[in-house]
């Protein structure tokens, strides 16, 4: 094997230029395939990191059967909420565990009225975390004594023509499904740029939804930021057996709407790398097959020397598998020093905001990962496709007849 690694390093660097340009082709192929792996992970990590800081966390503590009930948003009380922040906390990735009462419920005024998902929240666990908190355009953030307080978004104080100091009727939900009504001073409001969800939620100090919605020193959910997207497994399965009794889940399995867009953009990046890399393995064919006419004789020398068939293919193989690995290390070089450079700077697509709802949970400047997630499938992927191009011209090496190869002209 060592002498047909030999033989094909050497006949790949007999016509340099046109090596090199196949090497860089397939090198560029997957550099531009790690920028965009980078730059999608540096999407998700906008748009889910901050999607998961106004939705409820990255992960969330609910009683058993909360899943089941889902749909009616059920108020069902933790059993003992401060031992599932102390666990929550006990772990390396959270970095915030709060305690919340959310239910369904009512805000309106003479304007008009609109459905609202009302949020009883902690504000001191919360407010360093929250993306709401950051995003207070007037007024003030819930604080801990409020009574008779709400925090509104600006879609509903647009719609209900709303400003601070004004008085609202919210009705909500209690724990016996019976409705409770309280007239509300409006303390702040917030703008995340997504109209939709401003108008469907709303917050109040959670000791104000303990005393109105009759839970007593309870609360319904804990919510759990973590350092970073996508270390939510790890969480959940560590808690799960410290939390029996309570279910245990990830935004994932909470908000699927999000995750499933977000897989798709992956499938679909998946399917264009493996074009544009098939792409690039034509310039292989078309190398390898142009190398069979111009070395013909020494093909078939080659055979007169002895050389099977079979050991003629193989040699035509590492040659197409040789250029494969060098456009791999020369992929991962550009890969590397496009992202690096990107992760220092940002991309700014703070001007884009607008064109969805989630797009708008980008502030400012999106930072690349690296992109090395998928690096190793990719090199595969490149290694394998150059290898398959040099197997027709290996198999046209391997059929030439020497006697006739070394008479050609």
């Amino acid at each position: 094997m060592i002498l047909y690694l030999k033989l094909a390093w050497r006949n790949i660097w007999r016509h340099r230029r046109r090596t090199i340009i196949i090497m860089l082709a397939m090198g560029l192929s997957l550099g531009m395939m790690m920028f965009y792996d980078g730059l999608i992970d540096g999407f998700n990590n906008a748009i889910a990191g901050n999607a998961v800081r106004v939705l409820g966390g990255n992960v969330q503590v609910h009683a058993e059967g909360y899943r089941e009930k889902v749909d009616s948003n059920p108020l069902l009380p933790l059993a003992d909420d401060s031992a599932i922040v102390r666990a929550a906390l006990s772990q390396p990735d959270v970095i915030a565990a709060a305690r919340r009462i959310q239910t369904g419920g009512l805000v309106s005024n003479r304007e008009g009225a609109y459905p609202m998902t009302i949020i009883g929240i902690d504000p001191v666990a919360e407010a360093p975390v929250s993306l709401i908190a950051e995003h207070v355009v007037d007024g003030r953030y819930v604080e801990t004594t409020d009574q008779d307080s709400i925090l509104v978004g600006k879609g509903l104080a647009d719609a209900l023509a709303l400003k601070v100091g004004d008085r609202v009727n919210m009705v909500g939900s209690d724990i016996h499904k019976q409705n409770r009504q309280r007239t509300m001073t409006v303390i702040g409001i917030y703008d995340i740029g997504i109209p939709s969800m401003e108008k469907a939620t709303s917050y109040i100090s959670l000791g104000e939804a303990q005393e109105l919605f009759g839970l007593r020193a309870q609360s319904t959910e804990v919510q759990i930021t973590l350092k970073r997207v996508g270390t939510e497994s790890i969480v959940v399965n560590a808690l799960t057996p410290l939390l029996p009794g309570y279910e245990v889940e990830s935004w994932a399995n909470n908000y699927p709407e999000l995750s499933n867009a977000v897989g798709r953009k992956n499938i679909v990046m998946d399917i264009f790398s493996i074009i544009i890399v098939m792409i690039a393995g034509i310039g292989i064919l078309n190398l390898l097959l142009m190398a069979i006419y111009e070395r013909t004789r020494e093909i078939g020398l080659l055979g007169a020397m002895g050389l099977k068939p079979r050991q003629i293919a193989v040699t035509f193989i590492l040659e197409g598998a040789l250029i494969g690995f060098m456009g791999v290390i020369a992929g991962i070089a550009m890969g590397l020093a496009v992202n690096l450079s990107l992760m220092q700077v940002g991309m700014d697509y703070s001007q884009y905001a607008g064109i969805t709802d989630y797009m708008a949970l980008i502030s400012g400047k999106v930072y690349p990962t690296l992109g090395v997630g998928k690096l190793p499938m990719r090199a595969i992927i490149i290694f394998v496709i150059a290898a398959l191009a040099a197997l027709i011209p290996a198999i046209i090496a391997s059929k030439r007849e020497p006697s006739e190869a070394l008479h050609h002209v």
